[in-house]
């Protein structure tokens, strides 16, 4: 057994706790399965632990991977703190624009917070709000148009690099005079209503997607109010008539004094969407760039 394990193997096993399999860990660090598998065999003969089983299709953690998790992190945070001592980017003093491409959601949620970070950070800083269109962002990103992506991309390409921020469930939403208010949480209240659907075809409308079949399959049309673009177009409509809209949870919650609406969850089961960031490995080791992704995270990371 191996007196010591190297902090590139470290990565590694922080990065199979997260996502749980040997496949996507390689294709997110750029080597071959067969390479990191190499690496957990290093790690379990190390610390005489198995650290992750197959579980079905995913791998999980044992108690002993689980107590890592926290050292582990702190240690691989020490390490980038420490590599990034010697770099040259100073928020403080540095000239340039960053471009965060979003959906109409990330519009919302992440660009007026972000611009505040900017401008706290250092004068010379300022942001571009990219507005997604229906084509593939992953080109976009390539060309230089964005520095970053952030949202819900679930069929994003492989190539990018990615970090997970948070996972957002969903809120059901109708105005606070709604007629019928106290009825709207129960399931037969609920779907007796008149409802607002999101539907938009192309990239970034994967939640659309999700919450437009669920309800649509326990909808006659009748009750299907309108169908609109967006999830800030639900909003609005919520607002100003007895339909009842479905957002993801925390942009109702921005939204729900703003607008006069009453937030509650909605009666049936769905799945929560990851929000991701994502950028070009091109990209990855810029000074600037890794500064930006760090602030995006500790904005929006759940932990």
């Amino acid at each position: 057994m191996e007196d010591d394990v190297t902090l590139g193997r470290l990565k590694v096993l922080s990065l199979l706790l997260e996502v749980g399999s040997l496949t996507r860990a390689a294709q997110i660090l750029g080597i071959s399965q067969p390479s990191v598998s190499k690496a957990l065999a290093r790690l379990r003969a190390h610390f005489g632990d198995p650290l992750l089983v197959r579980v079905g299709p995913v791998m999980r953690p044992t108690p002993k991977a689980v107590a890592l998790t926290e050292p582990l992190r702190a240690l691989l945070d020490a390490s980038e703190a420490l590599s990034a001592s010697g770099r040259t980017f100073d928020p403080a003093t540095t000239v340039r624009e960053f471009a965060c491409l979003v959906t109409e959601v990330g519009m919302v949620q992440v660009i007026p917070a972000l611009m505040r970070r900017l401008e706290q950070a250092g004068p010379g800083l300022s942001l571009r709000a990219v507005a997604l269109d229906s084509g593939p962002f992953e080109p976009r990103l390539e060309a230089g148009e964005a520095d970053v992506a952030v949202g819900y991309f679930p069929e994003a390409a492989s190539s990018l690099r990615r970090q997970k921020l948070y996972a957002d469930g969903f809120l059901s939403v109708a105005r606070k005079d709604h007629p019928r208010l106290s009825r709207l949480p129960g399931e037969e209240g609920f779907w007796a209503e008149r409802h607002v659907l999101m539907a938009t075809p192309g990239a970034g409308r994967a939640a659309n997607r999700r919450l437009e079949q669920i309800l649509a399959a326990r909808l006659p049309p009748s009750q299907i109010q309108v169908r609109v673009p967006s999830f800030l177009a639900g909003a609005f409509v919520a607002s100003r008539t007895d339909g009842v809209a479905t957002l993801p949870q925390r942009l109702a919650e921005t939204l729900a004094d703003d607008l006069g609406l009453h937030a509650f969850p909605p009666p049936f089961e769905a799945e929560p969407i990851q929000i991701e960031q994502f950028w070009h490995e091109r990209l990855h080791q810029d000074e600037g760039h890794r500064w930006l992704r760090t602030t995006i995270f500790q904005m929006l990371a759940r932990r």
